[in-house]
């Protein structure tokens, strides 16, 4: 039983993973295209943004591996 459920935790965590991959590549190509006609403002905005986003990528990515981990070990 505890397996399922992690198994069902790390189908979550590829959902989330594809859906904040998907929304940094967008974000990355918005700045690349706009980074010279874009407000200031509005471009630090978004280089942050993308900084949230790409640390969020990581966590989810580590988080994963974790319970590859605790599968492994039951």
């Amino acid at each position: 039983m505890r397996i399922d459920r992690i198994r069902e935790e790390i189908g979550w965590l590829k959902l989330v993973f594809g859906v904040l991959v998907a929304i940094d590549v967008s974000m990355l190509s918005w700045l690349a295209e706009n980074y010279s006609d874009a407000n200031s403002v509005l471009s630090i905005a978004g280089l942050l943004a993308t900084i949230g986003v790409s640390s969020a990528i990581v966590w989810v990515n580590l988080v994963a591996y974790r319970r590859i981990e605790g599968l492994e070990e039951l």
